[in-house]
């Protein structure tokens, strides 16, 4: 019996990453002009920048929620912004590393294209987080992620091929997708959680094409990796290993404290 493949998934879902961004940046757009609009019709002195402890995390986002629009941003939200940015960061300098690499600069046409789509893709997200750090009253990050920036330097000197390169970057997009869902529920004003939002199903869908390709350099069919593929050579995972979750974790979320500026 042979295995029911999705031919076209392995095709859609480069495709529709270009899609799923322009939807994520044009909502992106609007929580970030929403959220500005918010702080400049909020007076200075009834701006109150909550501190972990003073009320719990559940109670304290049903506080704020309820506030409405005239809530401001609060010291975590800052921080979460800014911990954002730095994964993008870190995102960025491996994407624009692995592009000058040998295997991918001159390899597979696909993998290229991707990683030079998915680069500017993270640095829009990147300044997306950073402008909107700026609207809530703190700094820019400019840094990657201290913690995944110390596991990618360990890793840099072990790549070897394509394959420790989707390696390394499911584990980057994995960790942003589960961050910034975590974060959804984490911010305290409306429009912040619809900018983590609409960024986390871009970092997700990332993932499920690394995974499809993963999938295909791990069955020895690197020839397969090509729009659109053969579909009588696909293994059956190549259609079904990029959605291994029903609903997206957060277990491996970053604090966001993890990347605030100090």
């Amino acid at each position: 019996m042979t295995d029911s493949i999705d031919t076209r998934r392995l095709e859609q879902l480069t495709e529709e990453s270009d899609d799923l961004h322009s939807d994520a940046s044009r909502i992106t757009r609007a929580a970030l002009e929403d959220f500005g609009q918010v702080r400049e019709d909020v007076p200075a002195k009834s701006r109150r920048w909550w501190r972990p402890g003073l009320l719990g995390g559940a109670a304290a986002g049903a506080v704020l929620l309820g506030a409405g629009r005239a809530a401001a941003a609060n010291g975590d939200d800052v921080m979460a912004l800014q911990t954002a940015a730095s994964l993008e960061n870190l995102a960025v300098n491996v994407y624009t590393t692995a592009a000058g690499l040998e295997f991918i600069k001159n390899g597979n046409a696909v993998v290229k294209a991707f990683v030079e789509k998915t680069t500017a893709q993270h640095a829009a997200h990147a300044k997306a987080f950073n402008a909107a750090a700026v609207k809530a009253g703190g700094k820019e990050q400019t840094q990657p992620d201290p913690k995944y920036a110390a596991i990618v330097q360990q890793a840099l000197p072990t790549i070897k091929g394509p394959a420790d390169v989707v390696k390394l970057a499911i584990t980057l997009e994995d960790v942003a997708a589960q961050t910034y869902t975590k974060n959804v529920s984490q911010v305290s004003d409306p429009a912040l959680r619809q900018l983590f939002g609409s960024v986390a199903p871009v970092e997700a869908q990332h993932k499920a094409v690394l995974l499809a390709v993963q999938a295909l350099l791990a069955a020895n069919l690197a020839d397969q990796i090509k729009l659109p593929p053969d579909a009588a050579a696909l293994p059956a995972a190549a259609g079904s290993v990029g959605f291994p979750d029903a609903f997206y974790p957060t277990k491996d979320a970053s604090p966001i404290t993890e990347g605030a500026v100090k």
